[in-house]
């Protein structure tokens, strides 16, 4: 399929055929000659492609030698007539041929009997493979074609493709007419086969062009929806050239840019693949990222890394061939092959109408007349749900005149008091303003989001751009007000309805991280960019200081939970300090909810959604109880032991038995843990014979909980390396440590929990599975001589692409007596044993620890005190901590 603007002309300078054939006859074989023209074609094509050839050029003209190499080994062969000829087929019949891509070929014959050819065809293609080439061949007569194609899509769309390279003309004109769109698959037909394959692809890629590691060919906005493209209008308009299409009306000049310039930046990119791998890759992986953005030339900048550079200019090329190829293909069903049929059509105003469902302009000239009803479209869409989607007349029309949003544009009343209302609507507001992102008007209407479209963040924790990111968070806040999802998330779905004004919560979600790629705290970016926006817009003080507070403080709530003790009062209260009143602590709630499952679908569990809750729970009774008044220490132990005790005698253990334990424990275990978890711990030591150690208690959530973890209690003589042999023990289970509370009572005994997840974040409650990691546990740790030595295994390959630095913090904690060490660090097998064993090397004890694995890294809290049970304070102490722990888990 070629593009107008531009005609192949075949570089003889390339290959000397005529030097090539002369060598050939003089040579014994021709295997050898045909292998060194291969090799020297390449390597001449790599050559120019490194200097910024252009692509088509090497792409076609790869097609066109390989054309006339085949067409001469063709001539090495005796063929016993002209009943037999060589057709390029597929991509190489489009004449697209890339430096490993198959070379799709038709051997076409005249007469259903083979047998005249069986020999000659055999030694033709054993001199194929001889030679190197990868092929993909098939040996069918005219009827053959006829049949299979009338039985296979793909068949047929493959010989679609089709050139002549050796043979008779005839044959090929033959098989042509057989194929015609008047004796099988006419247009309505294929049409709607090709869209179901369509659908299938997109939908094994999550219907989303926004990858770590995209397919070039058959992601969204790949490669494949370019050629569907070409299908679709090849076999209704029976053309071959791009611009036959645009003549048809199909298809205009400036979609005809996008196309081109897309097509020839994954060409750029794919071929780079080839090049650099040595085979037929079409995964963009991050083994190759990089490498292609140093080739291309992007180079790292304070803000953005070079590899975040490429990967911003694929996802906008993607981005914009998935939305013209949508259009194309809505408008060639609604305009051509639905063109006849009597649809409804419903008059909304003056401006706008429905038909068969779908909204249209009603003049061709509105959006020029009246730029306001570019805006005035996603309004009416959302006050009418029944409204299924815009016709692909009227987005085109949107996309030819959206250029007339500009600064002007935005500072109109007229437009800010619909964009408002708009935001302000009952219905499904994050779907309209997906719309509005994928016909390219949010990005003009609110130029902060316009820089976000495209911008990656080079790492396994951050999946989506942050434009889809941020629409994800969108889709999950409207879902929160779904039925269906007070199950997963009951507190979100419960405080929903509770929310003042959700016109605030959908601009903090739009605003919270258009700060990134800029350099600087993007929260506080983002936040100084809401404000703007809502001075803009006129809204209230009250609301553009909320919404510029969530905004800025987006991140609060999650890091709160992930790496502070939320069981210390004192947490808490600083907390509420800074959220100050229970509105904001509800919106800010939700917030963090939404972005969590938006950022990564493997980040939510039900331990993090524990701790949430939670911390929601806790701050909201703080701020009732009013911020000058903090609940005192002695009487939230007094409390918790009240309580705990209460639970006990219920179940006939007398007091005489648990004072002499809890005597031992000391005043901050009470802190620690809820009574339950204390009733819990206090009747298995109570019920444990000492000499049968270690004992190992597993409790899985109550049956039906979404939230929370597996709790593993350890209770043994306290010993050095404990926590270390506890961690390779976990990871021999296959669990993974997602919080920590290490507590030693005063006659030196354990009082060890753990928070433990599978590896898929799920927490562990079959009975069987429960008693084996108890079993193993018991096993492993009953006697300190035999603790197992760390093994580290395999790095996963993902994980090695990835340049994360392991960085180390100590700070003080004043109000517990002890220090903090917050460690970030690439991700690995055995980490947690590691950090066991160093803090036992420098005569360090643990108190709690809190884990995070974010995609590649780990952000880990550490709560230490010396082993006296004493802040580590010594400067000297910090350092050689901090170096040992950089240097053994950076290697």
């Amino acid at each position: 399929m070629l593009l107008h603007h531009y005609r192949f002309q075949p570089d003889r300078s390339l290959l000397n055929l005529d030097a090539f054939k002369a060598e050939m006859a003089g040579s014994r074989s021709p295997i050898a000659p045909f292998k060194a023209a291969l090799r020297d074609l390449q390597e001449r094509l790599d050559e120019r492609f490194r200097a910024g050839a252009d692509i088509r050029d090497l792409v076609r003209g790869r097609a066109w030698y390989m054309d006339q190499l085949l067409a001469i080994a063709w001539e090495q062969h005796a063929w016993p007539d002209d009943g037999i000829a060589l057709i390029a087929v597929g991509g190489y019949g489009r004449g697209e041929l890339h430096p490993h891509s198959d070379i799709d070929l038709l051997l076409l014959l005249e007469n259903d009997d083979d047998t005249p050819y069986r020999e000659p065809l055999s030694a033709f293609i054993t001199f194929l493979w001889d030679i190197g080439l990868d092929i993909g061949h098939s040996v069918r007569s005219l009827n053959d074609c006829e049949r299979e194609s009338n039985d296979d899509v793909t068949v047929i769309t493959n010989l679609l493709e089709s050139r002549l390279i050796a043979g008779p003309k005839r044959l090929r004109q033959a098989m042509r007419q057989r194929l015609s769109a008047d004796r099988l698959w006419p247009a309505d037909r294929f049409f709607e086969a090709k869209w179901q394959e369509q659908i299938a692809r997109h939908y094994r890629y999550n219907n989303s062009e926004y990858h770590l590691e995209p397919n070039l060919k058959s992601s969204p906005g790949g490669l494949r929806d370019i050629q569907m493209i070409g299908w679709v209008a090849k076999r209704h308009f029976g053309t071959e050239k791009y611009a036959d299409i645009v003549a048809n009306g199909f298809m205009n000049d400036a979609e005809l840019r996008i196309l081109s310039q897309g097509q020839a930046f994954l060409w750029q990119v794919r071929y780079a693949l080839h090049m650099l791998t040595g085979r037929a890759e079409d995964r963009l992986l991050f083994d190759h990222q990089r490498t292609i953005a140093e080739l291309f030339g992007f180079r790292d900048t304070p803000e953005r890394l070079a590899v975040e550079q490429f990967m911003k200019r694929y996802y906008r090329h993607v981005t914009a061939l998935a939305g013209l190829n949508d259009m194309l293909l809505q408008h060639f069903d609604e305009v051509i092959l639905r063109g006849q049929q009597s649809l409804e059509t419903v008059v909304l105003n003056e401006r706008f109408e429905t038909k068969g469902g779908y909204i249209q302009a009603r003049s061709r000239t509105l959006f020029r007349d009246k730029p306001s009803a570019m805006l005035e479209l996603f309004l009416m869409m959302a006050q009418h749900p029944e409204i299924e989607g815009v016709r692909a007349d009227t987005i085109r029309l949107i996309r030819d005149h959206r250029h007339q949003i500009d600064d002007h544009y935005r500072e109109d009343p007229l437009h800010q008091r619909l964009f408002l209302a708009l935001l302000r609507s009952p219905g499904n507001v994050p779907r309209q303003l997906r719309r509005m992102n994928r016909y390219g008007i949010l990005g003009k209407y609110l130029p902060e989001f316009g820089r976000a479209v495209g911008l990656m963040q080079h790492d396994l924790f951050h999946i989506y751009t942050v434009d889809a990111h941020t629409l994800r968070l969108l889709k999950f806040l409207h879902g929160f007000r779904k039925p269906e999802c007070k199950k997963e998330f009951p507190v979100a779905a419960a405080l929903m309805p509770q929310l003042p004004k959700l016109d605030l919560l959908w601009i903090a979600g739009l605003f919270h991280d258009v700060g990134k790629g800029r350099g600087g705290d993007h929260s506080v970016i983002g936040a100084q960019d809401v404000e703007q926006f809502c001075l803009r817009h006129r809204l209230s003080s009250p609301d553009t200081s909320l919404v510029r507070w969530l905004v800025e403080h987006h991140l609060l709530m999650s890091m709160t939970a992930q790496k502070r003790d939320i069981t210390d009062p004192d947490v808490i209260r600083d907390f509420a300090l800074t959220v100050r009143n229970e509105s904001r602590l509800d919106y800010l709630y939700v917030l963090t909810v939404a972005d969590i499952n938006a950022t990564n679908p493997t980040l939510w569990n039900g331990w993090r959604a524990s701790l949430l809750r939670q911390l929601h729970a806790e701050t909201k009774r703080a701020l009732r109880r009013g911020l000058k008044n903090p609940p005192d220490r002695d009487d939230w132990v007094r409390e918790t032991r009240t309580e705990a005790r209460s639970l006990l005698n219920t179940m006939g253990i007398a007091s005489e038995q648990i004072d002499p334990l809890w005597d031992s424990l000391g005043e901050d275990y009470f802190l620690q843990y809820a009574p339950s978890e204390i009733a819990w711990q206090t009747q298995g030591i109570l019920a444990h014979q000492p000499e049968q150690l270690p004992l190992v208690l597993v409790s899985a959530p109550a049956k039906g909980m979404t939230e929370g973890g597996t709790k593993v209690f350890i209770h043994t003589r306290s010993v050095d390396d404990l926590f270390a042999a506890t961690a390779a023990a976990m990871e021999q289970l296959g669990l993974s440590i997602h919080d920590a509370r290490i507590a030693t009572s005063n006659n030196n005994w354990t009082l060890n929990t753990f928070i433990v997840l599978d590896h898929q974040g799920h927490a562990i409650s079959e009975p069987e599975r429960i008693e084996e990691m108890r079993r193993h546990l018991v096993e492993e740790l009953d006697d300190p001589d035999d603790y197992p030595t760390i093994v580290s295994r395999h790095t996963p390959r993902q994980l090695k692409h990835f340049k994360v630095t392991t960085e180390v913090l100590i700070e003080q904690d004043p109000a517990n007596e002890r220090t903090l060490v917050e460690l970030s660090a690439p991700d690995r097998p055995g980490l947690l044993a590691r950090v066991g064993r160093i803090f036992m090397e420098q005569d360090i004890a643990l108190s709690a620890a809190k884990i995070a694995t974010l995609g590649e890294r780990v952000e880990d809290v550490f709560f230490i005190t010396t082993k006296a049970g004493e802040p580590l304070t010594d400067p000297e102490c910090q350092q050689q901590l901090r170096e040992q722990l950089i240097d053994v888990l950076s290697v």
